[in-house]
């Protein structure tokens, strides 16, 4: 499974509470270096596939593994290469946090606990924010940037994390055009510099998922359409 960022295999995930299952019967091989949409209807499944692959929650049955390690609620270390992106993270305009504090804070789960950030960890961060163009807002309140802009902060703090694998949750919605496109570019400069595999979520179409290298369909908690299939001979949005 070297050639394998991620690897689901018949993967069943329910929530606490609920009686039925969300993913139901998932299997699933995302290769190294590859860009995957994930699109459906609302209910689908498609944020819980990204939890389960973050170690969020965990599966009730089959196996899950990323990078060749299965996943558990204490893999620590393989959530450590895993960037993160949920849906509709904004930032309340009141947010104390500086936007070079939010970077930085991508660097904590890589090193000791006690150990405060190094000049390396400072200068990743900064590189991070100049690579994305918000260099500027460096000693601004990241919650009073526009929708656009806190994307564009937290791809940074992908970035500045090192991230193997990228996971993006409706990472454009809300978004106008041009703020659409900005991020589907910065998410390929992520994947060239880091060789990092992305899955991408989203209920529409756009730039993002055009640039994917293939793309599953789920309903209800099941893959419809079968991958690889490529997202440039078909028209995946309004699915």
């Amino acid at each position: 499974m070297d050639d394998l960022a991620v690897r689901l295999a018949d993967v069943h995930a329910v929530y606490e509470g609920e009686r039925h299952a969300t993913l139901r019967g998932v299997s699933l091989d995302v290769p190294v270096g590859t860009q995957l949409a994930v699109t459906g209807p609302n209910g689908s499944g498609k944020t819980t596939l990204l939890e389960i692959i973050n170690g969020l929650l965990p599966i009730s049955s089959g196996d899950l593994f990323v990078f060749g390690q299965m996943v558990t609620p204490r893999s620590h270390r393989i959530r450590s290469e895993i960037a993160y992106v949920p849906q509709n993270l904004f930032f309340d305009p009141e947010t104390p946090f500086l936007t070079f504090d939010v970077v930085l804070a991508a660097r904590f789960g890589l090193s000791p606990a006690w150990r405060l950030p190094s000049r390396d960890d400072r200068s990743l961060a900064r590189d991070a924010l100049q690579a994305v163009g918000m260099d500027w807002a460096e000693r601004r309140p990241v919650g009073r940037l526009s929708g656009g802009q806190q994307r564009k902060v937290l791809l940074a703090r992908s970035l500045a994390q090192q991230t193997r694998l990228l996971l993006l949750d409706e990472p454009t919605a809300n978004l106008d055009p041009q703020a659409r496109e900005d991020v589907a570019s910065l998410v390929a400069v992520i994947r060239e510099e880091l060789h990092a595999t992305a899955i991408v979520v989203s209920h529409e179409g756009g730039p993002l998922l055009d640039a994917s290298d293939t793309a599953i369909v789920l309903a209800d908690g099941r893959i419809a359409e079968t991958p690889p299939y490529a997202v440039a001979e078909r028209s995946i949005g309004g699915t």
